[in-house]
């Protein structure tokens, strides 16, 4: 295996990159894997009790894959203006390094769903699919919400989230014994991107409307215990770009909630959506 790591986008919010090639490259198209909220790409390198992790899994499966920190998480440093960074960093990170590697698939996860759909709008000739994993929506789908609504958070604010308090935990397929590995790993964000995925001001990412992504593939994965994404909220963001739909316990999956590449389980949920991808790409 090729492996290997390097910086893309402008200082401050330059963004770490880091790759794995197999040396009998099956596919053409690499995957790129983009973390959620709160975390870095470690969550995508092995999961919190040592199983193996996406990344690793996915190079096994012939694929040359990439797993990033957004600028200002893990890796790529903290800037000072961190609390007030825009999600639109992490989009203009993610078309530099699209420029340099070529078309590839992009997989995101949480909070950077929008992300994901904007980045495909941004630069749709280098964007092959996109997979969203329990994905925020675009801002289009989330009603905006006025600046003093209680859901606010301070402004230019460091939050940090609540460990005794994580959501992500909350499924029968969490390692519950590691929590600890968890929590030691979750990181602090800032306000602003908070307040664009709730769209507090209209501030979120919109995309120019569903055919912003036409021609580009699309696929959504959603466990049935991730209280935080209903399954009717997730379909919507599948159907609003004409994608396809995976609720996991339809096909046999069940117990799953949101860090679907950590909980037991995590490889049966890889091919899923691998292969989805093969029948783009036979």
């Amino acid at each position: 295996m090729d492996f290997g790591n390097f910086y893309v986008g402008r200082p401050p919010h330059q963004m770490y990159v880091e790759y794995f090639r197999p040396l009998l490259l099956q596919h053409d198209l690499p995957i790129v894997l983009f973390h959620g909220g709160a975390n870095t790409g470690a969550c995508y390198l092995s999961t919190p009790d040592g199983r193996k992790g996406w990344a690793p899994y996915l190079v096994e499966q012939g694929w040359a894959t990439y797993v990033v920190d957004w600028p200002g998480h893990g890796r790529s440093g903290f800037p000072q203006d961190f609390a007030a960074m825009s999600l639109r960093q992490v989009v203009a990170a993610g078309v530099a390094l699209l420029e340099r590697i070529g078309p590839a698939v992009i997989l995101t996860h949480s909070r950077a769903g929008p992300v994901g759909w904007r980045l495909a709008e941004s630069a749709p000739e280098r964007v092959a699919a996109v997979i969203g994993v329990a994905p925020g929506p675009p801002a289009n789908l989330v009603p905006a919400r006025a600046g003093d609504d209680p859901q606010t958070q301070p402004p230019d604010r460091l939050i940090f989230p609540d460990r005794d308090d994580l959501t992500y935990t909350r499924s029968s397929r969490f390692p519950h014994g590691a929590s600890a590995d968890l929590h030691a790993f979750i990181v602090p964000e800032g306000s602003r991107s908070l307040d664009e995925r709730n769209n507090i001001d209209g501030l979120g990412l919109y995309v120019r409307g569903p055919e912003a992504l036409a021609g580009v593939p699309v696929l959504v994965i959603t466990g049935d215990q991730d209280a935080s994404h209903p399954r009717e909220v997730d379909e919507a963001t599948a159907r609003y770009f004409g994608g396809d739909f995976v609720w996991l316990a339809d096909i046999g999956l069940v117990g799953h909630g949101h860090m679907l590449m950590l909980e037991h389980g995590n490889l049966e949920v890889a091919d899923v959506f691998l292969s989805w991808l093969r029948r783009l790409n036979p």
